[in-house]
């Protein structure tokens, strides 16, 4: 197995194994084996880190959420959606060497346009940028860190 890049994170420990050329990476949330590629290990320390450290209950955590632009299917990385099915949280995930650019921001912003979530996050795994966002202006004010998320899910 090829070592893994350290990310920006809290250390997690995750279940690997050889799968032929490949390593594999356990997903939780979808109960499976996934080929672990370097966004893959972007995604799966966020979800972590969005349960762990943030209150979002996995249960509510939806991977390549589908979205349609123009008629053209697309899937959102991570999605927290709040129990009366209101999206709570969009986030884009890339691999370390892929910068957080504007082009990054805007395919998270047209997949907001339609999903209309509450907070919006790019992450390399390196570098995070998130933003709230408010339905009334249409605008996305920058944040410092990932909000604690367990009051959009209380009953």
């Amino acid at each position: 197995m090829e070592a893994l890049v350290q990310l920006n994170f809290p250390s997690f420990q995750f279940k690997l194994r050889a799968q032929g050329n490949a390593t594999g990476i356990w997903d939780e949330i979808r109960r499976t084996w996934l080929v672990l590629t370097p966004e893959e290990w972007v995604r799966q320390h966020l979800i972590r880190y969005l349960i762990h450290n943030c209150g979002a209950p996995a249960t509510l955590i939806s991977q390549e959420y589908p979205v349609r632009i123009n008629a053209l299917p697309q899937r959102a990385d991570v999605v927290i959606t709040q129990r009366n099915g209101q999206i709570a949280f969009l986030a884009e995930c890339k691999a370390p060497e892929i910068p957080l650019s504007g082009e990054v921001w805007a395919q998270a912003v047209r997949y907001n346009s339609l999903l209309q979530a509450d907070f919006v996050m790019i992450t390399n795994g390196i570098h995070h940028a998130i933003r709230r966002y408010d339905r009334t202006s249409g605008c996305y004010t920058p944040m410092q860190e990932i909000p604690d998320l367990s009051p959009l899910f209380r009953v």
